[in-house]
């Protein structure tokens, strides 16, 4: 290497930001994925079996997914290529798989395709890819945030195996920006820095397992110090970053999971979890109307008969939603929210309702009893259509007279809240329904 090369690398290091000069350079120094990654696990041992094929990559940004392509490409001792689905297209694609086979054929090398917002490619882009990472031409690496049964063609899933990368977490965030402020080499250990305790809490909490954001958060405020000693503040580490963007995609994955995650921490009677699900949407700039609509569902989904009062609250709030719209009606679904994750639970509701319909569809259709077919025409009494005893006729309200036919029973209430006493109140009233002969009283 010549003097006029070392500068210009020297020149590009000093141009890269902190988070790209402290990317891992083996393996061993890699953070987190260890679900997948450690030793033992799937992704280590195709490694150890010279056995790496096609994989997808699917995670939160800045959990390392370009940083291990390249790690595995060095590992796997492949050339690596990378493109992005968002700027290149199938000409660049095209030219990187004729590459790929004439290495492959000259030098018996393999190429490492590594493919960064794989899920940005139509499916005749994708469908480029199908033949080389068939035959083994090229191992692809593809990279996405989104949901990759969503996004990712069938026949490319069925080649590729997935890894899901999780957000790392806040201890492994504090280790990195302490290895980042050692570092003399790659990171900022030529000047002495003292990080006070409040601001690694502080950093580590507010990057949401992104060491990218935790990494250039503590070289912006290293940098904009003077002098050879830094104290790293609470303050200053407040001041260097920037205000939080809410990782949420109101038609993607952060969509589903996070309103499953609410309906979830209702139905599991947490109040403090089902707020914190309800803040991240909206924050994310989710639909009030999508939302309200999800609460009138539950409300008898999951609590139904239990508190009666919670499907009137739900509508109530859906209504107010329309009438007020935001900022206010967050208080309104806030409302809602609270009650029903506080409300006794019963989907007796919901089971009475699909078990009657899976009876209507697979079973014989039960006919109408005569006495109950409408009676209200001249000629009915001819058809037969007699015998009906008016309910309120009787001193109960309720007279023993067959009504379905066929000996089913679809509602089985609770002993959760108001079911309590429907419970007790639907005893008697079978018991006179269906009255037991003399020789079983």
């Amino acid at each position: 290497m010549s003097l006029f090369d070392a500068s210009e690398q020297e020149n590009r290091r000093k141009a890269a930001p902190l988070a790209a000069r402290m990317r891992p350079q083996t393996l061993d120094e890699f953070v987190g994925q260890e679900h997948f990654l450690g030793e033992g696990r799937l992704l280590r041992r195709l490694l150890k079996a010279d056995r790496l094929g096609s994989v997808i990559f699917h995670g939160p940004p800045g959990t390392g997914k370009t940083t291990l392509a390249r790690l595995l490409a060095r590992e796997s001792r492949s050339d690596f290529r990378q493109l992005s689905a968002v700027t290149d297209g199938v000409k660049q694609l095209r030219e990187v798989l004729a590459e790929a086979n004439d290495r492959l054929t000259s030098s018996g090398q393999r190429t490492l395709l590594f493919i960064d917002e794989i899920h940005r490619f139509n499916k005749s882009q994708q469908d480029v890819l199908l033949p080389e990472v068939e035959n083994g031409v090229v191992i692809l690496v593809g990279a996405t945030t989104e949901n990759p049964f969503f996004t990712i063609n069938n026949a490319l899933i069925s080649r590729s195996r997935i890894f899901q990368f999780e957000p790392l977490s806040q201890e492994m965030i504090k280790a990195l920006i302490l290895r980042a402020a050692d570092d003399a080499e790659r990171g900022l250990g030529r000047r002495k820095i003292h990080i006070h305790d409040g601001a690694l809490e502080f950093l580590a909490e507010i990057s949401d397992g992104d060491a990218r954001r935790a990494l250039s958060a503590l070289e912006i405020g290293v940098l904009s110090c003077e002098g050879e000693t830094v104290e790293f503040t609470r303050e200053l580490a407040a001041e260097s970053v920037q205000r939080k963007a809410v990782q949420y995609d109101r038609d993607g994955d952060s969509h589903y999971d996070t309103i499953s995650a609410l309906i979830k921490s209702i139905r599991g009677s947490d109040p403090d979890a089902a707020i914190y699900w309800l803040a991240k949407m909206l924050e994310g700039g989710e639909d009030v109307r999508f939302l309200a609509r999800r609460l009138v569902i539950l409300a008898s989904e999951d609590v139904g008969n239990a508190d009666p009062a919670a499907l009137p609250l739900a509508v109530a709030t859906a209504q107010a939603c329309e009438l007020v719209g935001l900022p206010e009606c967050q208080l309104n679904l806030s409302q809602t929210v609270l009650y029903l994750s506080c409300a006794p639970k019963s989907n007796a509701s919901t089971l009475a309702i699909a078990a009657a319909r899976e009876d209507v569809r697979e079973l014989r259709t039960v006919a109408v009893p005569r006495r109950l077919r409408d009676a209200h025409y001249d000629g009915s009494k001819r058809l037969g259509h007699t015998g009906y005893q008016y309910a309120h006729d009787s001193e109960d309200g309720v007279v023993a007279q067959e009504y379905l036919g066929v000996d089913r029973k679809y509602y089985e209430p609770t002993n959760r809240g108001f079911e309590q006493e429907i419970t007790a109140r639907l005893q008697k009233i079978r018991e006179i329904l269906n009255p037991k002969p003399e020789h079983e009283a």
